[in-house]
């Protein structure tokens, strides 16, 4: 098959069908959908942000020079994709039509790829992704317990489609549920079917989508607007990131279908400045969808006008709010609003203003082209579909993941994630990003839902999911995240501004070992109030890492504040630091390292350490070639 090259020139929705039928086989074979025709030979090298970083460019450039080097170059082409998901084996190549998946590929395993499988036609054994089964088989590519698990909507074209080819969205079903939504269905179809659907915005508070939709649509203004929140704030989280890398017209075809519906003429992506690569694919994709009369006036000869604008965030992880990141769009100071009202009646620049995450626009096409019902076949009860979630910690299988709701935590964890490495044991999980709060491996059996989450003092939250070993200190976890929320806090209200901080202040003291018993009363009382009188999401989730570890984990608390222990051995403050005279080879390392003079001895002989001198900074530790030092 010959490159799928972006539209050149407006289409009517005539043309568009056209384009869709005579390039849909080659790419629905690459997805492994059954296809009548025999299926192009490519290579799909992986092009997200984690394998770009491990030089997958430098590979698919050497796959294409070995292509040419072997006379393949006219029989093979070689395709930057999007994130395929397991980014610990990174950087990922694919062999299309075979299904072969190879990991950790560089330049030398690119040159075997194109000698070896592609000339030789035998699979390179040594790179290729394979896991052995509790049943003794091989799994290999799809079969691997990775994927297996996946139910992809809103990743769907993720690590299949090159995101800079138009075309390639077109011959997947791209832009089929606009054309409906311009032609065949009305505003009220499509409000019914996300209602029907149970879609509920997948950035953290979960309000149903559909109810959203109704309520700006029905909005009374002459002029409104639909917004992406693509502010994705939480550390470990890549989510968006990832969907706007490696398929960034679902997110346009979304929001367009959107503007039908509510009576929009303008929407916005407001995307962190982090996030450069997906900038410039959104960007690239926009002009596309305009040049290809997908976007701009008259769209596909419906009389339909709508256009999109990028706008960039300073990073601030208030703006995640959307009262704030509305607030920035407009050129003001991101700071949160009181509401009511709410963006749907009062939103960006006083208008009725739409506004959902990059997951949740992402979602809005399927479901309008295979119905609602079988979205809400998925999931549980009252949490419908699938949730995207960046899978990180400690745990093997790092990367991103799209689960149905209600899969169980330990599923992810064991089956998806493969397990904790070094042989270290499962403790929790921190779900939510900074604003959740952790599970505790007690719970790991229980269906992984909004409400569900809500119940042990969590949220889903846009979907950061880090995994916890035995290794972790919950006390500490708790302080570092409440202390990067006191930094983010943009100060407007007292109870995120001072009580946060006088949280922040409770913590420190218990890691140092100096608090009492009456402390963690305080810290408690105080998190109940902040979450009850803060203005925005914010404040009003500063306090659940900390309460939910309280509650999950008060015995470590106490070992803190009542034996002045810490029990993960985290905590410098309330270790002790000695020397085995059995081990020390009187290197002298240590003291040359420490920075109290705490340690002395003479060449070759024993060091001692004075405990009243030593300020528990750990150098000595991290120093000892014979691991000698020991903290305990």
């Amino acid at each position: 098959m010959s490159e799928i090259a972006p539209v050149a020139a407006p289409l009517d929705r005539r043309a568009l069908a056209e384009l869709r039928v005579r390039l849909a086989d080659g790419l629905h074979a690459r997805a492994g959908e059954a296809t009548a025709k025999a299926a192009p030979r490519e290579l799909l090298v992986c092009a997200g942000g984690a394998c770009i970083s491990c030089h997958s460019i430098a590979v698919a450039d050497e796959l294409e020079s070995a292509l040419a080097a072997g006379g393949l170059a006219g029989e093979v082409r070689v395709v930057r994709v999007g994130c395929m998901g397991l980014c610990e084996a990174g950087p990922l190549v694919v062999v299309s039509p075979d299904g072969v998946y190879y990991q950790k590929v560089d330049r030398e395993g690119a040159r075997r790829i194109v000698a070896e499988h592609l000339g030789a036609g035998r699979v390179v054994r040594d790179l290729e992704l394979a896991w052995d089964s509790p049943d003794g088989r091989r799994l290999t590519g799809r079969e691997v317990p990775f994927f297996a698990q996946q139910v992809k909507i809103a990743l769907r074209n993720c690590g299949v489609i090159d995101p800079a080819a138009i075309g390639e969205y077109v011959a997947r079903d791209g832009y089929l549920a606009l054309e409906k939504a311009l032609f065949e269905l009305s505003a009220d179809d499509v409000v019914a079917a996300l209602k029907e659907s149970g879609l509920r915005g997948r950035g953290g508070a979960g309000f149903p989508s559909g109810m959203k939709w109704q309520f700006v649509r029905e909005a009374p203004g002459d002029e409104k607007f639909a917004v992406c929140n693509g502010d994705e704030g939480d550390p470990g989280a890549f989510m968006d990131r990832s969907l706007l890398e490696g398929d960034p017209h679902s997110v346009i075809e979304g929001m367009t279908i959107a503007g039908r519906v509510t009576g929009a003429h303008r929407g916005f992506v407001y995307v962190r400045a982090e996030y450069p690569l997906a900038i410039e694919r959104l960007d690239n994709a926009l002009a596309a969808a305009r040049a290809a009369g997908l976007l701009g006036e008259d769209i596909l000869g419906s009389g339909f006008a709508f256009d999109i604008e990028i706008r960039i965030g300073a990073g601030a992880f208030v703006c995640g709010e959307e009262t704030a990141l509305l607030r920035s769009i407009e050129g003001k100071r991101g700071t949160p609003q009181p509401r009511p009202p709410f963006p749907a009646q009062h939103g960006l620049w006083g208008k009725p203003t739409l506004i959902n995450n990059v997951e949740t626009w992402a979602s809005v096409s399927p479901i309008l082209l295979r119905g609602a019902k079988w979205f809400a076949a998925i999931g549980t009860g009252r949490s419908k579909g699938t949730k995207v979630f960046a899978l990180a910690g400690a745990i093997r299988n790092t990367g991103l993941v799209e689960v149905p709701m209600g899969i169980s935590l330990r599923t992810i964890v064991e089956e998806i994630g493969g397990g904790i490495p070094n042989q270290r044991r499962f403790k929790a999980a921190q779900s939510g990003g900074p604003s959740g709060g952790c599970i505790p491996a007690a719970a790991a059996d229980v269906a992984i839902d909004y409400e569900s989450l809500q119940e042990l003092g969590s949220i889903m939250g846009s979907g950061g999911l880090i995994i916890l070993d035995d290794h972790t200190c919950m006390v500490e976890l708790a302080r570092f995240f409440l202390e990067f929320l006191v930094e983010e806090s943009c100060g407007k209200c007292p109870p995120c501004r001072i009580g946060t901080r006088v949280m922040l202040n409770l913590l420190e003291r218990i890691t140092k070992g100096e608090a009492v018993p009456e402390d963690l009363d305080t810290l408690e009382a105080l998190g109940r109030h902040i979450q009850r009188t803060s203005l925005c999401g914010l404040g009003q989730t500063a306090p659940n890492a900390v309460l939910s570890t309280l509650r999950h984990f008060r015995a470590e608390y106490d070992a803190h504040v009542l034996e002045g222990r810490c029990p993960a051995g985290q905590c410098k403050a309330l270790l002790t630091y000695t020397i085995a005279a059995e081990s020390c080879s009187g290197c002298a390392l240590c003291a040359k390292a420490c920075p109290s003079g705490a340690i002395t001895g003479e060449i070759k002989h024993v060091h001692t350490i004075a405990q009243d001198l030593c300020i528990h900074c750990g150098a000595c530790l991290s120093v000892c070639p014979t691991d000698a030092v020991e903290a305990v």
